[in-house]
């Protein structure tokens, strides 16, 4: 298996997506019970097949990831060859960014000497897909890039 397996709550909201996999190999609801309750090794490698297809489209669609903690914020912009990255710092460890009032003060002290702000790029070392699940699985999640991109403009300009 190359990712992880989705959870039972993912699977059921790919419940389609799922029954339209196993139809491609020709296996019908009654095939995939009885798989289920006589062959539970196979149906656990389906199940993991299933997994790595779904976690390979939306990785390959994956432009941004976010990592929020206590004192930083790490925001990547990925392309096909590397990653580009912001990571924001506290100075003061009191602030908290997984609250709302932690983010209100990070609007309002960005650019002051009390955030310390730093950009990066890496190359891949490895598959693009593979790092970037190597980010989810530190704790980042997909994004739609706003916040990247707001951060960003303003570096540039």
């Amino acid at each position: 298996m190359k990712y992880t397996r989705l959870t039972k709550e993912q699977l059921e909201e790919l419940n389609q997506e799922f029954s339209t996999f196993l139809a491609t190999q020709s296996i019908d609801k009654k095939e995939w019970d009885a798989i289920k309750a006589e062959k539970p090794e196979v149906a656990e490698q389906e199940l993991d097949v299933f997994s790595d297809l779904i976690w390979e489209g939306v990785l390959s669609k994956a432009d941004f990831l976010e990592h929020f903690s206590k004192n930083h914020i790490f925001l990547f912009h990925s392309f096909d060859t590397y990653v580009q990255s912001i990571v924001l710092k506290s100075l003061d460890t009191e602030v908290d960014f997984l609250t709302t009032e932690g983010l209100q003060w990070l609007s309002d002290n960005m650019f002051t000497e009390k955030i310390e702000m730093r950009v990066g790029k890496k190359e891949f070392t490895e598959e693009r897909n593979a790092s970037l699940f190597a980010l989810i699985q530190q704790g980042a999640i997909l994004s739609d890039g706003q916040l990247y991109n707001q951060i960003n403009s303003i570096i540039e300009s």
